[in-house]
């Protein structure tokens, strides 16, 4: 069993409410420190109280957790250990689960280079620029502290909240039951690194007690379904919601000369991204290419996560069938080239690989076309261009294959397509320093007049 404490402002808490976290076998893998709603508060309030480190002091805090990120022994594990723990809790495969943990460490490592993009060109970073002598605009924050009720999907998305860090927030995470390993073994890392204590602290809660965190905090952050986008839309938290990215392959672009990057915009990363495509819109007949995309995608293999090989996401099997089950029912009215007989591979072991399926929708309209699960899933659909946007809207990626001028303008110019690739890029497709969906500085920061 993996030990991990909550991380609190005043140390590491080994709480008397416990929760076991099982792999995907059903396993006992890890013990997990539970605290109570009160501890919650008075964590909230240490964070609000502490003043942040000097901006270059943060800066090189943050590029020294990725060394302790990736060399210390935290929680028992060694770096490799952990990763093929993620594996087996999270069923994310091991190679993505690797993927994951170098982006995170290239995020803290280049928090310098990146966390000032998203100041506006006209802002001055500290109200002491000689600018500010004759008036001008200073990069703010707008609050102190900052909650993120983490998801347990993919480890990448860790990476993201340490632009708070960065920009003097004291940051609360409240990890995922699924996967809380990496919160803990990142927020070691920071605190050996040089941030204190009561500048980030893992707060592992029941669901009492989540609202606290959020509650607690000047700006948060959230993960889940469209419940969760239209709960916290235009408030002082941050929902972050399906993404439901798509693929638009137009007239003047031949198919066959894009597959590979149809392929892996819907299976790289295991397909369990809010990045993968779930949609594939085709101007003319979209049946071809769900018959190639079919036969690439049925040759992937089904092993378990921990494997250096594996490629598709694992869950337990109960699980895996209840998804099968859902799934098969809201295909009804679809072609299935893909997964219309199950998805869920028994590895015999408790638990299932969810293998790729590729269904054809008779509309660019079509219900189906909405869906994003934790698999490479797709659903494929023709489109005109008498069908205008309104198919490819509400898209936090767009790869458009073949598109003029005049449709690139206006996929720009939509204000629901939050990232436009144009030509073979993956969906997937990220690095540090661009927006995932907006930089996360627009949310955290603003602009005040200081004249001096």
């Amino acid at each position: 069993m993996i030990s991990l404490d909550a991380l609190g402002p005043r140390g590491p808490l080994r709480s008397r409410r416990r929760l076991s976290v099982t792999d995907v076998t059903g396993a006992e893998v890890i013990d997990l420190s539970l605290v109570p709603r009160l501890f919650v508060a008075r964590a909230m309030d240490a964070l609000r109280a502490a003043r942040p480190l000097p901006y270059e002091r943060r800066i090189e805090a943050l590029a020294a957790a990725a060394h302790h990120f990736r060399e210390d022994r935290i929680a028992g594990l060694s770096f490799d250990e952990y990763e093929r723990a993620v594996a087996r809790v999270s069923g994310v495969p091991l190679a993505v689960v690797q993927d994951a943990t170098a982006a995170i460490g290239a995020s803290a490592e280049l928090a310098g280079e990146t966390t000032p993009l998203p100041r506006p060109l006209g802002a001055a970073a500290d109200w002491r620029d000689p600018a500010t002598r004759r008036g001008n605009a200073v990069w703010t924050r707008r609050g102190e502290t900052f909650a993120v009720h983490a998801a347990g999907n993919h480890p990448g998305p860790h990476g993201l909240w340490l632009e708070a860090l960065a920009l003097g927030y004291r940051v609360a995470v409240r990890p995922s039951r699924r996967e809380p390993l990496t919160p803990h073994r990142l927020i070691t890392a920071l605190r050996a690194a040089g941030f204190g204590d009561d500048h980030v602290v893992l707060l592992p809660t029941d669901h009492d007690a989540a609202g606290e965190v959020l509650q607690g905090a000047d700006l948060g952050l959230v993960y889940g379904g469209d419940e969760v986008v239209e709960r916290y839309a235009g408030s002082a938290v941050l929902p972050q919601g399906p993404g439901r990215a798509k693929i638009l392959l137009t007239a003047a672009a031949d198919w066959r000369e894009h597959l590979d990057t149809i392929v892996d915009s819907v299976a790289g990363q295991a397909g369990v991204a809010c990045i993968n495509a779930t949609a594939v819109l085709v101007e003319g007949d979209p049946a071809p290419l769900a018959e190639a995309l079919a036969e690439r995608l049925a040759a992937l293999p089904s092993r378990p996560p921990e494997h250096p090989k594996a490629v598709l996401p694992v869950q337990p099997l109960a699980a895996a069938r209840a998804l099968e089950s859902s799934l098969l029912a809201r295909a009804e009215g679809t072609r299935a080239w893909l997964g219309g007989g199950g998805i869920a591979d028994d590895l015999g072991d408790g638990s299932a690989a969810l293998r790729p399926a590729v269904f054809q929708a008779d509309r660019p309209t079509a219900p189906q076309l909405r869906l994003e699960l934790p698999f490479p899933c797709v659903w494929l659909a023709p489109w005109t261009p008498a069908d205008g946007l309104a198919p490819l809207r509400d898209t936090l990626v767009l790869t458009a294959i073949g598109a003029d001028d005049t449709l690139i303008d206006a996929l720009v110019d939509e204000p629901t397509i939050s990232n436009v690739y144009l030509g073979d890029h993956p969906t997937h497709w990220l690095r540090p320093g661009v927006p995932h969906d907006g930089f996360l500085g627009e949310f955290l920061m603003r602009t005040k007049t200081v004249i001096r």
